[in-house]
């Protein structure tokens, strides 16, 4: 009866960590919420980034509402969130190009000040190192925020359409990582 009790005690110890799990993807976990200006966002999914058979990010992409679809959650003026684990250690030169790649095959017709947003992304880029973070949050009438390895780097011009123009990189309809990589943010 008292091995029957421990058992029992254990479980019950252990059920709120398992319930409260944060997903992952390969070794890495994000958790099922995040805060964003005071308001609570739900993990939408979460995507593995590699380049060929080495595993580079985990990216999270949080949302005040959960949605499958990309174009739905573009169009959404709400707060959003999108975290970038580094799996390994990335050279700025190839975010930078990723970045630019992503704004001209998703956002070809983007602006001047988009455009000059993008610039602005890779200025504030050191090279980063596994561990880090680049934390992207995005706040109706205040803009794109841009935090690196916990330091706030600054807002970038462009409200709603610089948002728009970077999440278009992981989930436009050519997303650099890959249409997988799409779906798994996409909560697919």
């Amino acid at each position: 009866m008292k091995a029957l009790r421990v058992a029992v005690m254990a479980l019950v110890l252990l059920l709120p960590a398992v319930s409260g799990r944060a997903a992952g993807v390969g070794d890495y976990g994000m958790p099922d919420w995040s805060e964003a200006g005071g308001k609570q966002l739900e993990l939408n999914g979460m995507a593995l980034r590699k380049a060929y058979f080495l595993k580079v990010y985990a990216a999270g992409l949080y949302l005040a509402e959960k949605s499958n679809d990309a174009k739905a959650v573009l169009a959404a003026d709400g707060p959003r969130k999108m975290v970038m684990h580094f799996l390994r250690n990335v050279d700025r030169d190839d975010l930078c190009k990723g970045w630019r790649d992503g704004l001209l095959a998703n956002t070809p017709a983007a602006g001047a000040e988009v455009r000059a947003a993008f610039d602005a992304l890779c200025g504030y880029m050191p090279d980063i190192r596994e561990g880090q973070d680049i934390v992207f949050v995005y706040l109706p009438g205040q803009g794109l925020s841009v935090e690196v390895a916990g330091v706030m780097k600054g807002v970038l011009e462009g409200g709603k359409a610089t948002a728009d123009a970077v999440l278009a990189c992981w989930i436009g309809d050519r997303p650099g990582p890959g249409e997988d990589f799409r779906k798994a943010l996409l909560g697919r």
